[in-house]
C-alpha cells in the first residue's frame, strides 16, 4: 500500500531526508525541479509556445523558480513571475531567485507589494506552471492573488501545477472558496498525493495527478504512520492466494446471496455470476418464487432456496452451513424483508461465522430503522454509493465531511465501509481508509454495485478476511470495468461486461 500522510508529516519526512540522506534543503528542491522537468518535457516535448511560471514566496515557489531555470535551459521559451506580496522569502526562494537572475534566455519579474501587475497574455498554446502556494496553504486566497489565480483560471492555456493547485488545502476544504483555487489541467505531485486529490469537490481543480517520487527517506516514509492510503496492485498481487492442485470446491467456501424480487432478478443475477466469477466454491441464491426460473436459466451453476412469498424475500434459510451470506441487492424494502432481515442479524450476533456484506435495498432497510445498525455484527462489510450513506449517517455538505463519517461509525461499530465513488473508500475499524484507484466513470451504470457485492461474498466465502475481501474486491471490480470499457467505451458497457472481464484479471494477476 501507498500511504498518504498529511502536509505536517510531509514536511517533517523531508527535514528528516534533508539530515539523515543527507542533502541541503536547496538541493532536495533542485531534485524535485528535475524530476518535474523530466515528467513536463515527456508530455510536452513537442511544445512550441510559451512557458509562462508562476512562483510564490514559499518552498513551491523556490520549486517553480528552480523549474523555469531548468525548462529555459532545455529551450523552452519562459517567462516567471515572482509574487511576492510580503516582501519575505523562504531562504530556498530566495537562492532561486537568484540563480533565475543569472539565468540566459528567461525573462523574469518580481511582482512586489504596491507595484501595478500587469499579468501576461496567456494564449490556448500557451502553458502556466502554477507554483503560486503548495499544500501548507490554511486560509483562502484574497484579494490581488486571488485575482491572478482568477486571471489564469479564465484563460484557455493549458496549466500544470506544481505538488498541489494554488489555493487547495490538502485536506479539509469545507471552509475553502474554490472560485480562488487553480484549475489545472494537470497536477504534478511529489512523492504522495494529497487527500484532496482523492475528492469529488476538488477534482477539476487538480485534473489528472501523477505522483512523482523525489527521493526522501525510506526510513521516515517506513516509521511515520498514516490513517490513508492508496492500494497498489503488488500488494493486491500479494494478497491473492494460489490455489493447490489437489483442492476441491468445498476448500473455496459456500456462500449464499439473499437476493431480488419483482422486476428485480436482474440484480441477482449480476450479483451471483460476479460471485461466482471471483472463486467460490458453492453458491445458493435465496430468492422470491417468481426469480427462480430467471437465475436456474442465466447461471445454472448457482443452487437457489425458493423463498415462500412469490414477490419477495420474506424468510430466512438455515445459516449455519455457509462461510458468508451477501444481502441486498434487489431485495426492495418491504415490511417482511426487513423482519428477515433484523432475524439475521440476531442469529449472526450468536455465532462467530459466516461473514456478511451488506448492500443496496438492505443498506436502506437499515436507513429506516437505525436499531439495525447496533446489530451488526463485527467485522460487517456495508458497500453504500454516497446517497445509501448519507440514508444511514444523515447529509454530508461534502465528501470530506461524508468521509469523516464513515471513518467514525467504522471505528464505533467494528466494521467496514465501502464507500463507493471515483477513489472508493474502505474505511476500516482501525480507523484507516484504503483509496481504490482502478475503474472509470463507466462503472456508473445500472449493476455496477451488484457485481462489486458478488466479488466480495465469494472472497469472504474462500476464507478471505474481510479487510483483504473489501480490498481486493474493489480493486478487481476497478480493473475488470477498466478492461470491459477498453472493450467497449465508457458509454456502452454494462454491469455484466465488469463480471465477464473477471477472469482477464485473475489472470493478469498471477
Amino acid at each position: 500500500m501507498k500511504k498518504i500522510f498529511e502536509n505536517s508529516q510531509i514536511k517533517a519526512i523531508e527535514k528528516f531526508t534533508i539530515d539523515n540522506e543527507p542533502i541541503t534543503a536547496i538541493d532536495l528542491v533542485e531534485r524535485a525541479a528535475t524530476v518535474f522537468v523530466n515528467e513536463f518535457g515527456r508530455r510536452f516535448s513537442q511544445h512550441k509556445g510559451y512557458v509562462y511560471v508562476f512562483a510564490g514566496p514559499g518552498n513551491n515557489g523556490a520549486d517553480a523558480l528552480a523549474i523555469a531555470r531548468l525548462l529555459s535551459e532545455q529551450g523552452y521559451q519562459v517567462s516567471a513571475y515572482l509574487i511576492n506580496m510580503s516582501g519575505s522569502l523562504s531562504p530556498e526562494c530566495e537562492a532561486n531567485k537568484y540563480r533565475i537572475k543569472d539565468a540566459a534566455n528567461i525573462r523574469f519579474t518580481e511582482v512586489v507589494k504596491g507595484v501595478h501587475f500587469k499579468p501576461p497574455m496567456l494564449g490556448p498554446d500557451d502553458i502556466v506552471i502554477d507554483g503560486l502556494f503548495g499544500s501548507g496553504l490554511n486560509r483562502p486566497l484574497e484579494g490581488g492573488l486571488a485575482g491572478i489565480v482568477k486571471y489564469i483560471n479564465d484563460k484557455e492555456s493549458t496549466v500544470v501545477s506544481i505538488d498541489i493547485p494554488s489555493g487547495l488545502f490538502g485536506e479539509d476544504n469545507s471552509n475553502n472558496n474554490y472560485m480562488h483555487v487553480i484549475e489545472a489541467d494537470l497536477t504534478l505531485t511529489f512523492e504522495f498525493p494529497q487527500l484532496a486529490f482523492l475528492l469529488p469537490e476538488s477534482a477539476y481543480c487538480v485534473g489528472e495527478w501523477i505522483d512523482l517520487p523525489i527521493g526522501l527517506h525510506s526510513k521516515a516514509i517506513d516509521e511515520t504512520k498514516a490513517s490513508y492510503y492508496l492500494i497498489t496492485d503488488n500488494a493486491v498481487a500479494e494478497m491473492i492466494r494460489t490455489r493447490y492442485r489437489f483442492a476441491h470446491k468445498g476448500d473455496f467456501g459456500h456462500a449464499l446471496l439473499i437476493a431480488g424480487s419483482k422486476g428485480k432478478a436482474g440484480a441477482a443475477v449480476l450479483a451471483a455470476r460476479s460471485c461466482m466469477r471471483s472463486g467460490v466454491g458453492l453458491l445458493t441464491v435465496q430468492l422470491p418464487e417468481r426469480c427462480e426460473v430467471v437465475m436456474q436459466t442465466a447461471l445454472p451453476e448457482a443452487m437457489v432456496a425458493v423463498d415462500k412469498n412469490t414477490d419477495y424475500i420474506t424468510s430466512l434459510p438455515d445459516i449455519s452451513g455457509f462461510d458468508a451470506i451477501g444481502i441486498g441487492p434487489g431485495i426492495g424494502v418491504a415490511d417482511e424483508t426487513g423482519a428477515m432481515l433484523e432475524q439475521l442479524l440476531n442469529e449472526l450476533k450468536v455465532v462467530e461465522r459466516p461473514a456478511l456484506v451488506i448492500d443496496a435495498d438492505a443498506l436502506n432497510i437499515i436507513a429506516a430503522n437505525s436499531v439495525l445498525l447496533s446489530k451488526l455484527p463485527k467485522e460487517t462489510i456495508l458497500t453504500p454509493h454516497p446517497k445509501e450513506f448519507d440514508r444511514i449517517a444523515g447529509r454530508s455538505e461534502n465528501s470530506y465531511e461524508r468521509l469523516r463519517k464513515a471513518r467514525s461509525i467504522a471505528a464505533e461499530q467494528g466494521i467496514y465501509i465501502v464507500l463507493k465513488g471515483g477513489y472508493t473508500a474502505i474505511c476500516t475499524p482501525s480507523g484507516d481508509v484504503f483509496f481504490n484507484t482502478t475503474g472509470n466513470p463507466g462503472m456508473a451504470t445500472a449493476g455496477s454495485g451488484d457485481v462489486l457485492t458478488g466479488i466480495i461474498l465469494g472472497l469472504l466465502a474462500q476464507g478471505y478476511k474481510p479487510e483483504d475481501a473489501a480490498v481486493i474486491a474493489v480493486y478487481l471490480h476497478g480493473v475488470a470495468g477498466d478492461f470491459a470499457a477498453s472493450n467497449y467505451s465508457e458509454e456502452s458497457m454494462l454491469a455484466g461486461d465488469i463480471t465477464t472481464m473477471l477472469g482477464k484479471v485473475f489472470k493478469q494477476m498471477h
